[in-house]
């Protein structure tokens, strides 16, 4: 009885740790776009106040696109007044600056000054919703639908930790001005100073923003982003069955990724002086006796619009080792797509074939090796200038990753 006592504790134990199912999480380098950890990162949740990420990106574009400024003023809607907390207090027929209405939603995380953006930039919270759908699937976040500008509790209100890891990074990218306010850890409105929520940004190294949020239904998430030397993370964390285990948890994944993840920056910054040593689908298997000429690369058609041709050179060391030498016949279409780099050549193959799908050209993985460590990168290769930016564009809304680079 008591071995078996002490066997069920365990199991007990065990099914507490692994059957959270709303926990997910995914880390990616900044830079390169390359995935340095995931964990069940399609899998839909609630966002709760991270939605209020995508409030600030409507808010910010209309501040580019010169709709509103910090002195702009909104007006409080009933609507607007009554939503519960968390929230400042803002009465109807009040009015807020855009200037302290940022503050409110990054360190308060105001329901009712989300409630008073939608109004202001949509009419209607409900109009706002969707505006703020269109704009994720332009930006690539296929799996999310806002319903509302706070993330308070709808059951249509969903989205994934990739697609607010998307978000994270093209708030950083596109408003690179207003980064700053992420890692605003108090404001004062009205006599009454607010304290942040995200404890992130003060106790672990180089966290410098960005949102906290939490409902019932969602558990406890967070978005980071953390930079250390030249290199930068960004990170989802959903789900948390408390915010000092989620906290605790992201902060291991972001000491993890930056330990693991030296290498994908060094590719990023070199790749130009990096050695190339294997191409594409090719393996040593298919060539362990020479080939005396030049032989097409396999199953790869060329495209009648494009002049480049690649080929492989096989060769056999003295240890009966094959290599794989990629030779380029290069004209003007010198361009690539770059839609990935990974750790392991099957992550890359894999990537390769499906985004093959999408955009029909010449897919290259070249094994890429510094500092003793090796990296696959997939490229759609042989392209000018314009085929590989519209190609990259189409990947985009497909919610692919990718970056036009000079091959």
């Amino acid at each position: 009885m008591h071995l078996f006592a002490v066997f069920l504790l365990l199991l007990i134990l065990s099914n507490s740790v692994l059957a959270n199912p709303r926990y997910s999480s995914i880390v990616i380098d900044a830079d390169t776009g390359v995935v340095l950890h995931e964990a069940s990162a399609d899998a839909s949740r609630y966002p709760a106040s991270l939605t209020k990420m995508m409030t600030l990106y409507m808010l910010f574009e209309a501040m580019e696109q010169r709709k509103m400024t910090v002195e702009s003023r909104m007006p409080v809607s009933a609507h607007a007044a009554a939503m519960p907390q968390t929230n400042i207090g803002l009465r109807t027929g009040d009015n807020i600056s855009v200037r302290d209405a940022i503050p409110a939603l990054i360190v308060r995380s105001a329901n009712d000054v989300a409630a008073v953006v939608s109004e202001s930039l949509g009419k209607s919270e409900t109009n706002f919703g969707r505006m703020m759908t269109d704009k994720a699937r332009k930006l690539g976040m296929r799996s999310t639908t806002f319903r509302n500008a706070s993330g308070l509790p709808h059951s249509e209100q969903k989205t994934t930790a990739r697609d607010m890891v998307i978000l994270s990074t093209r708030l950083m990218k596109d408003f690179p001005k207003y980064y700053h306010y992420f890692s605003t850890q108090s404001f004062s409105y009205k006599g009454v100073t607010y304290n942040s929520h995200n404890r992130m940004v003060r106790n672990t190294s180089g966290v410098d923003g960005l949102k906290t949020g939490f409902i019932r239904a969602s558990g406890f998430n967070v978005a980071t982003s953390a930079k250390r030397g030249n290199r930068r993370v960004v990170a989802v964390v959903m789900g948390g069955n408390t915010a000092a285990a989620r906290d605790q948890h992201m902060a291991q994944l972001i000491d993890r990724s930056f330990n693991q993840g030296n290498q994908v920056a060094q590719v990023a910054s070199n790749h130009k002086n990096a050695r190339v040593v294997a191409v594409a689908n090719a393996t040593a298997a298919k060539i362990n006796a020479p080939t005396p000429a030049l032989k097409p690369y396999p199953e790869q058609q060329k495209r009648p619009d494009s002049t480049v041709k690649q080929y492989v050179i096989p060769s056999v060391t003295n240890t009966q080792t094959a290599q794989l030498q990629k030779v380029s016949l290069q004209t003007n279409n010198d361009w690539a797509v770059q839609i990935g780099s990974y750790y392991e050549s099957d992550r890359a193959h894999a990537h390769a074939q499906a985004v093959a799908r999408w955009i029909p050209g010449e897919v290259a993985i070249t094994e890429v090796k510094i500092s003793n460590r090796k990296l696959y990168r997939a490229r759609l290769v042989g392209l000018q200038e314009n085929q590989a930016r519209s190609a990259c564009q189409s990947l985009a809304r497909q919610g692919i990753e990718c970056l036009v680079v000079r091959s």
